[in-house]
């Protein structure tokens, strides 16, 4: 069993995780601001489906990509410097979110239910959540959405509607957060395709070892500018 959460109650230590399903940690509470922020300085995210109570998860291992890390094929290197190809930060984070959450073929829903975007676009309002985009022509074509605390970023999710249009998004996020300085992205889940890209999984303690260093160093909260912004 699972602790059910009220509003004020503490999360329960990582180590009272389920082990099936991954993570599991309890459910209730609420997604407000506050929560939130403290789920992710602990290493907890929010994962639940329509008709479902709020469920909060800390999977072990943990997938994670360090920025530096990341592994550019030579079929995107050649994409990235594409002319009619344009990267933006913070420009359309709401819609980043409404893609991420149309569903993917196979699969008959989404876990961004509509409390899950109102309560992250609060979050970017507030300059701690964060969209990276790809555009094409004019077109948004590619993001991906998550959370910065410290020197920490957490992803959430990534949509493409191009050929590598998430890749891209992701290849600029790590080459900033890498001269920002960032230690980790957060990839939540393992898959194949986060590993092709250079992540990794990590046992928990090791992930929360690092975390709580992370988050506690300076980092650039408000609206984010890359270098390349800043340079035109």
């Amino acid at each position: 069993m699972i602790p059910w959460l009220s509003r004020t109650d503490p999360f329960p230590a990582l180590a009272l995780a389920l082990a099936d399903p991954n993570g599991l940690l309890a459910a209730g509470a609420d997604l407000a601001p506050e929560r939130l922020l403290a789920a992710y300085r602990q290493g907890i995210f929010p994962w639940y489906g329509p008709g479902e109570p709020i469920l909060w998860w800390s999977p072990d291992p943990r997938m994670v990509l360090v920025p530096d890390e990341f592994k550019t094929s030579r079929s995107l290197a050649k994409r990235l410097r594409r002319p009619d190809c344009q990267v933006r930060v913070d420009s359309a984070f709401e819609r980043v979110m409404r893609l991420c959450a149309e569903p993917r073929p196979g699969q008959k829903g989404t876990w961004i239910v509509e409390p899950m975007v109102r309560a992250y676009c609060r979050l970017h309002e507030l300059g701690h959540a964060h969209s990276v985009e790809t555009w094409m022509d004019g077109e948004l074509v590619g993001g991906l959405y998550g959370i910065a605390i410290g020197r920490m970023f957490y992803g959430e999710s990534m949509f493409s509607r191009a050929t590598d249009g998430s890749k891209i998004a992701l290849a600029h996020l790590a080459g900033q957060l890498t001269r920002w300085q960032f230690g980790l992205i957060d990839c939540q889940m393992e898959t194949a395709h986060l590993a092709s890209l250079g992540a990794r999984p990590i046992a928990r303690v090791e992930f929360q070892d690092r975390l709580q260093v992370l988050v506690n160093l300076p980092g650039h909260p408000g609206r984010w500018l890359f270098d390349d912004d800043l340079a035109d």
